[in-house]
């Protein structure tokens, strides 16, 4: 009988060895793995190339635009010589304004050419060295006397992104998405019905209510690309 009992224990013993070094291999394995996985280099888009040449921007700034109405864009902003220029003449209802190379990032918008007094009234603010709540004060009193026109419904769309890399084959920036405001001056939350916050992404809500820069944004969705 104890040798019957002397034989169960050693087995016992033996199946317990075996199932730790089990367990000890597997751990080992999953921690090579893991480790085998962190190790991996980040593949890398080798099609993509930095904006560096005033035919990026404007390639580039187009993709703001509506795809049928890009060819007859009028195209402005800073080239790569740093100057604010025309970079393409147009002859549609629309302007585009590319992305300034000395800042970080990408940033480039189209809108009706209706709004153009309006923007360029910004810019020249600015470039004044005056500051945003200046601005806006400043384009409030001018639009209540009467000096420019934001017409109601007209669109701004913006292409932006955190880099300033291109596909040449496509335009399309790394990373860049499409957002829009519509403006409708002097607007409400009352009299839209919209929100004054947004509530997810890729629903409208109502910026600067009550004022003459008053807009319905539309944000992109987070997974969205272009």
């Amino acid at each position: 009988m104890k040798h019957i009992i002397t034989a169960f224990v050693f087995a016992g013993l033996l199946m317990s060895c075996n199932s730790s070094d089990k367990t000890k291999t597997t751990l080992q394995e999953s921690d090579t793995a893991e480790t085998t996985t962190e190790a991996t280099p980040a593949k890398t888009n080798k099609a993509l190339q930095a904006i560096d040449s005033d035919d990026a921007l404007i390639a580039t700034a187009l993709m703001a635009a509506p795809e049928s109405s890009r060819a007859n864009c009028k195209v402005i902003g800073y080239n790569m010589a740093g100057e604010f220029v025309t970079l393409k003449e147009g002859d549609n209802e629309f302007i585009v304004l590319a992305d300034d190379p000395n800042k970080n990032g990408f940033s480039a918008a189209c809108y009706h050419k209706d709004l153009e007094p309006f923007m360029a009234r910004g810019r020249a603010l600015k470039a004044e060295g005056k500051k945003h709540q200046e601005i806006f004060d400043i384009r409030e009193e001018e639009m209540k006397a009467g000096k420019f026109n934001i017409t109601s419904g007209a669109t701004l769309h913006i292409y932006s992104g955190p880099k300033a890399e291109y596909d040449p084959e496509t335009a399309k920036v790394d990373g860049a998405k499409l957002r829009y405001v519509v403006y409708l001056p002097w607007a409400t939350a009352a009299s839209t019905g919209l929100p004054e916050a947004p509530v997810a992404s890729n629903h409208p809500w109502i910026m600067n209510p009550g004022t003459h820069r008053a807009h319905i944004m539309i944000s992109p969705l987070s997974d969205e690309s272009h």
